[in-house]
Order: structure tokens, then sequence, then C-alpha cells
């Protein structure tokens, strides 16, 4: 591509969505079907003009982000970035995206030459982002050089005064005919955005919530033109109730078929056993999660007993064999390998057909270790790999009252069952 000016996009994912509540951050929960990020990211690369999408990402949601990958058609999936960590704040995180697309440039393996033209900066919580917003914002980038989407406020708006205790006194009454509620994809010429980051850091301001406020500070021109009402950002949780309702009727994205909005689902229940000895080392892995113990497991892979239950959980309730038939132990590129790419993959498989995961229950089976110390984190972590809500997941456990080969604690088991719903079609 060298020679030829090319567009990019910063999608900034890097946020904690506490506000919403639960265990996951809001651009990993599901609406319709589908990660909010998912959705998001499909949009933007199935855009013709925008050749490289640069996600920003936290540095813990590594699995959260990929399983919202995997879900993508590989050609919109080939226009994404690595993606880079985020910092503290968006300004920072917006940062690391620009730079990465620096660095992006520079790399002679990279398929484009020269720092982008324009780039884009989208919210990962606006997944109604659609091609006509993108399409303005294109355009008064490209006419303007600092462009934001903006919506005519209907309420009135005071400036006021804080008071305390939830009181505050009016200063002024702006005329609403003149205020626009800002929101993304904001555009821009590259270069002077960059710049404006780069000069910002340096004098130690770090608390731009967004990129138009910046780039007015830094002396650029910004312009507003005309948003879209629908492309809220999800904040609260009835923000998140009301985007899955507007999904609810395809769970289809860019470059994938649409689903009909009639579709009947079948429910599906999968159940799935694993067991393993008891061998020399100091932790044992259960769910995901990393659980020190006197003693370690006998396994090809990381032995996860839990987790290779509830992969052939969901492996049954799709009739798609077990693990072994996915993962043979006598392969060697799976020796010793995390079992949570086993529990990707099945999840993968599910949502290939059509399929949704309601409910997730494992029981693990073992004199020791104890896990109620653990329960939470394993029940998260199942949830993150899973792309479901925590709510959607339950792990118990039990002993054999000293009975069989778990009550003499020569090893540990776990089952699972997996209730799933696919496409009549589909489950026929």
């Amino acid at each position: 591509m060298s020679g030829t000016a090319w567009n990019a996009a910063v999608v900034v994912a890097a946020g904690r969505g506490i506000r919403i509540g639960g265990d996951v951050p809001k651009q990993y929960r599901s609406v319709g079907g589908r990660a909010v990020l998912t959705r998001t990211l499909a949009a933007l690369a199935a855009h013709p003009d925008l050749t490289l999408i640069q996600p920003v990402i936290a540095a813990d949601a590594a699995s959260f982000y990929h399983a919202c990958v995997e879900e993508l058609d590989p050609v919109l999936r080939a226009k994404l970035a690595a993606p880079v960590e985020g910092g503290a704040t968006r300004q920072q995180s917006v940062r690391a995206g620009l730079e990465a697309l620096v660095l992006e440039a520079l790399d002679a393996t990279s398929a484009v030459a020269g720092a982008p033209g324009l780039v884009l900066v989208h919210d990962a919580a606006r997944p109604h982002v659609d091609t006509a917003l993108i399409d303005r914002a294109l355009v008064a980038g490209r006419d303007h050089g600092a462009a934001v989407p903006g919506i005519a406020v209907t309420d009135t708006i005071k400036i006021v005064e804080d008071l305390g205790a939830g009181i505050g006194r009016v200063r002024e009454t702006p005329a609403r005919e003149s205020l626009r509620a800002v929101q993304t994809p904001q555009a821009f010429a590259f270069a002077p955005l960059l710049a404006a980051h780069r000069a910002a850091a340096e004098a130690g301001l770090h608390g731009f919530t967004d990129d138009g406020a910046l780039a007015e500070w830094a002396g650029l021109d910004v312009v507003v033109f005309e948003g879209d009402p629908r492309n809220r950002k999800i904040t609260q949780p009835s923000d998140l109730i009301e985007a899955d309702r507007g999904f609810s009727g395809s769970d289809a994205l860019p470059s994938e078929p649409e689903t009909d909005s009639m579709t009947t689902y079948v429910t599906r229940l999968g159940t799935g056993f694993d067991v393993h000895a008891f061998t020399e080392g100091d932790h044992v892995w259960l769910g995901g999660v990393k659980i020190p113990a006197d003693r370690g497991v006998l396994a090809h892979s990381d032995g996860d007993v839990a987790l290779h239950a509830l992969t052939d959980a969901l492996l049954g309730a799709i009739a798609d064999g077990d693990i072994g038939t996915h993962f043979p132990p006598s392969d060697e590129q799976w020796r010793g390998a995390s079992s949570d790419r086993f529990l990707a993959h099945a999840v993968k498989l599910v949502r290939d057909r059509g399929g949704r995961i309601d409910h997730l229950d494992i029981t693990v089976l073992a004199e020791a270790p104890r896990i109620g110390a653990h329960r939470e984190a394993i029940r998260a972590r199942i949830a993150e790999i899973c792309g479901v809500p925590l709510s959607s997941v339950s792990i118990k456990a039990t002993t054999t009252e000293k009975l069989g080969f778990v009550g003499r604690a020569e090893g540990l088991a776990a089952q699972a069952a997996a209730t799933i719903r696919l496409p009549e079609d589909d489950a026929a």
C-alpha cells in the first residue's frame, strides 16, 4: 500500500465497566447472543474504507478479547491489528493505540506502509455504530481534520455549583439549541491528533475524556457532524438490557448470514466427566485457576478435570465427539497445554452452529484440595472463557465419604452439565 492513503480506527476497550455491575466488563457482556466488543469490531472491520482496526484492551483481558475475535468472520479478523495494553485513563489508552499504529506502519512485514492519513477513535461500548455513521465520520474528518458526531440535546441543561449533599446552585442555563451530546467515532487527521496526545502527556495532562476536547486544548478546530441517536453508549444495566433487546432479532455479524428473527431454538443438554490421578507436584488446575496443593496430577495437558468435563459437556450438547477426538493425547502439541484452549474451542463450535450457551454446572469430586476459597475465581474464569454472565456458571465440590479412589485421595474427578440452545434446523 506504499504511497496510498489509508484509514485506521482505534477501539478503546480497556475500561473496567464497573458501573454496570457484575464481574465481566461491559464490553465483553453479551447482547443478542454476541459480545458487545465483537459487534463493535465487526461493524468497523466491515467498512471498506477502514484498512486497519487497532484494539486497546486491559492487561488482564486477553482471554476475553480473543473469545470475541474468534466469533468474527476471518475476512474481518484479518483487519485487526494485535491488541495493545491500555492505560489508567481513556486518554492514555487512546495514545497507546495511536502509538501502536505508528509501529505498525514502520513494520516491514505489515500490510500497510506509512502512518494512516485519518484515524477514527471509537468506544468499544457503542456496538450500534453503523456504516452510515462511519461514512459521515470519514467525510467530516477528511474535510475538516477534526470532527466529532453529536446529537441535539432535547432536555434543558443547567450549569450548577455543587453545594454538597446532592444540591447544586444554578449558575447558568445555556441555550439548548447550541448544545450537542457528543458520541464516537470521532475522526481526526492522524498526525495532528498524535502530536496533541504527546503534547498533553508531556504537559502532565491525563484527564481528557474524549479526543475532541483534547484536540480543542491543542488548538485544533473541531467540527460537529450529525450523530445517531441509536449509537448509545452502554453504561448502565438498563443500557445493556436495551441493547440485548435491540440485537435479539439476529446473532449475525457483518459477513455472516442473517439469522431469521423467527428462528425456533431447541434446548440441548450435554454432560461430561473427567478424572486424573495424583502425582508429585505443588498445585492443581481447576476451572482455569491454579490452586496450591501438596500434589499435582498426572496428565498429558495441564490436567484440569473441571474444564475437561465442561468441554465434553459442550461437545456432547452438539453431538460432536469428545475432547479426545478434537485434542488427541497422542498429539505432542497438546502436552502441557492449557485447558482453556480446549474449552474455548468447544464454545466456538457451539456458536458456529448458531447456538447459545444458557448454563454451565460443574461438580468437583475430591478429598483435597478444597475449592471453597477459589469458587468465585473459578466461576469468573469460566465465564470469561465462555463469554457468558457469571450467573450462568455454577461450581460445586463434594467428597465420596472416603469411598473409592477419590475417597482414598488417589486422584480427583469432575462431572459437568451444559445447557445450550441450537436453531431447530441445525439441531435436527
